[in-house]
């Protein structure tokens, strides 16, 4: 699940009543360099309006979050002002929209921006998509927390113009098109377009790469300093190279850029790990004190599974995401596709490339169906999508990676049975490209028809029982069809929870981490001489405890057998130092394994062709 003023020929100072002839463009001014009380000020020039009053809006909700998250909170002191600098009526219907009387004489309005992460602890925004402003160090400008678009006016283009300190480097997929280091100018053909480019301004830290003529930008802010770009690149290239390969020719972005911001973890800083897509760019956020294998592990997964948006729904998608309503959305049924089929690419082009194995990959599907049994299985997901900002739908929101993905394999599944191999969902993907594209939305209830059309009778089926209808899918008969059975398979275990589930560990009143009491020791504890009762004090340096637990569980995540582990207990009150290597608890789990060698150059169409 990511991220912002007038051209120099026309001197527009914040503190003056100088206004610019209007015209059929939107003018924007940030200004970076004198930020007041955590505060960032915006002036908007509006292009023509024909009505006596209007509407100026900041986004409710925005694409990719499924969420309503009223960023017109963090909007303070709007004020709109007429050529000769008086003020016009204004009344605010709700916390996202301003209504200004005397609309026809509007030069501009001015407001303050009042930014997320420094106060997480009163809101749910998701920092991926919130905003960031620490004077002089870092701006995270998400645009839909910056900028707003006023009513009938938000296909208008929008010119935005941002000073800043001459310190802090714009990383971004927009193009600058001022030569100044300390002014911006970004030119959008229309406010949907324009939300979908962060930016996010600090001391350059930067790489640049080409995979197949497209750009790749890495940007990393690291508060310390501590991590940089040049150590996430490599495997940041190595798995995007990977991803373009499986894609082929469906991609026509020309950039692509991961903003990647680190934070301290302090309350006054974001808290919310994960990232947003965006069509051309992705931002991260994830925490500094992550170690690096930690770090490169997590943003492999998160940011293959966002870059894989560019297909869907970058060059496919509905109406209602073209045509977003940032105020009064009208959701896609589709999520199962965006997501689903997003997901399950950033799985699948791992065992296609050869970055994890075909029993890696089956393990991944296993858990997902797992998972995927918690939710109501029989739920309509067409239905769901639709209303997923209602209940109880809303809490079904983490199904669409689960059973989305899952929907997806069994697609694929079937496009490779009924083609013998030769086709999958990738190639139907592909296919829908090229029937629609980016600048071509589907209507809603069209989708299905084009895909069975597209693809095989027994696809449209699939849809209709499965999809639309009610009925759980029976994914044995599906992975029967590759030559894939149900077994019981030996998985690596989480050190501190037994069966990735119950707690091993607990915490004492004075916030430490033991070891209880009560449990057997499993191969992890036994090999290292852990004991029952042992007060986990550091671990390979770093010291946790009931503040940063569940970075520990985190950390686990990345240890592989037979990695070197330092270990800092106090046992008895008296502190040790525990030098050794890592072995994994192994646990029995539910998955599938290939039996069936009738099937083999079936099953090997689907994984690796």
């Amino acid at each position: 699940m990511k991220k912002f003023i007038c051209t120099l020929a026309i001197a527009v100072s914040f503190g003056s009543m100088a206004f610019a002839q209007k015209s059929k463009d939107l003018k924007v001014a940030i200004d970076l360099k004198n930020v007041k009380d955590d505060k960032v000020m915006v002036t908007i020039t509006p292009p023509a309006i024909d009505t006596e009053t209007t509407t100026f809006f900041i986004p409710k909700i925005v694409p990719g979050t499924y969420s309503e998250d009223n960023y017109g909170k963090y909007i303070e002191g709007l004020k709109a002002f007429d050529k000769k600098g008086k003020e016009l009526t204004i009344t605010r219907p709700d916390e996202n929209s301003w209504k200004i009387e005397g609309a026809k004489k509007l030069a501009k309005i001015t407001y303050f921006v009042n930014d997320t992460y420094d106060i997480e602890s009163t809101h749910e925004i998701f920092s991926p998509a919130g905003t960031n402003i620490d004077a002089d160090k870092n701006f995270v400008l998400n645009i839909h927390g910056f900028i707003g678009y006023f009513e009938n006016k938000g296909e208008v283009p929008y010119e935005v113009t941002i000073t800043h300190p001459s310190t802090l480097w714009a990383a971004t997929s927009l193009v600058d098109t001022d030569n100044s280091n300390e002014v911006d100018v970004f030119n959008s053909p229309r406010y949907p377009d324009l939300v979908d480019h962060p930016i996010m301004y600090s001391k350059p830290d930067y790489t640049t790469f080409t995979v197949d003529g497209m750009e790749i930008l890495i940007a990393v802010y690291s508060p310390t300093g501590r991590i940089t770009a040049k150590e996430i690149t490599p495997e940041m290239e190595r798995m995007m190279r990977a991803q373009k390969k499986f894609l082929g020719p469906i991609n026509t972005t020309k950039k692509y850029s991961v903003l990647i911001y680190l934070t301290n973890g302090t309350p006054t800083d974001a808290h919310g790990y994960g990232a947003l897509e965006h069509t051309t760019s992705t931002t991260v956020v994830m925490p500094e004190e992550y170690p690096l294998e930690q770090l490169l592990a997590t943003l492999k997964d998160v940011v293959s599974h966002e870059f894989f948006h560019i297909v869907t729904p970058l060059s496919v998608h509905s109406k209602e995401i073209h045509y977003f309503n940032y105020n009064t959305p009208k959701m896609s049924e589709h999520l199962w596709m965006y997501e689903g089929v997003t997901e399950y690419f950033a799985n699948l082009f791992q065992v296609n490339q050869g970055l994890i194995s075909e029993d890696d990959f089956f393990k991944r599907i296993a858990d997902k169906i797992r998972q995927s049994k918690g939710f109501d299985d029989t739920m309509d997901f067409t239905n769901m999508s639709k209303n997923i900002l209602k209940q109880p739908y809303k809490d079904a929101y983490y199904n669409v990676y689960l059973k989305g993905a899952l929907i997806a394999m069994c697609i694929d599944i079937q496009m490779r049975e009924s083609s013998n191999g030769q086709r999958g969902i990738l190639s139907l993907m592909q296919d829908l490209s090229k029937e629609y594209g980016s600048n071509k939305p589907f209507n809603d209830e069209d989708l299905f028809a084009t895909i069975t059309r597209l693809t095989y009778p027994e696809i449209g089926e699939f849809l209709k029982k499965y999809v639309s209808g009610t009925t759980p899918i029976p994914y044995d008969t599906y992975f029967a069809k590759m030559g894939v059975t149900k077994a019981t398979v030996k998985i690596p275990g989480n050190p501190f929870l037994k069966n990735n589930q119950v707690p091993l560990i607990t915490v004492n009143p004075s916030k430490e981490i033991v070891i209880l009491p009560n449990i057997t020791p499993n191969e992890f504890m036994t090999n290292l001489g852990i004991k029952n009762g042992d007060v986990i004090l550091a671990i390979n340096g770093t010291a946790y405890n009931l503040d940063n637990i569940y970075d520990l569980i985190g950390a686990t995540e990345t240890w592989k057998e037979g990695d070197t582990i330092t270990v800092t207990i106090k046992r008895d009150g008296k502190e040790e130092t525990i030098k050794g290597t890592v072995k994994l608890p192994m646990e029995d789990s539910e998955g599938y394994h290939a039996t069936d060698n009738s099937k083999t150059k079936l099953r090997e169409a689907w994984l690796k062709g």
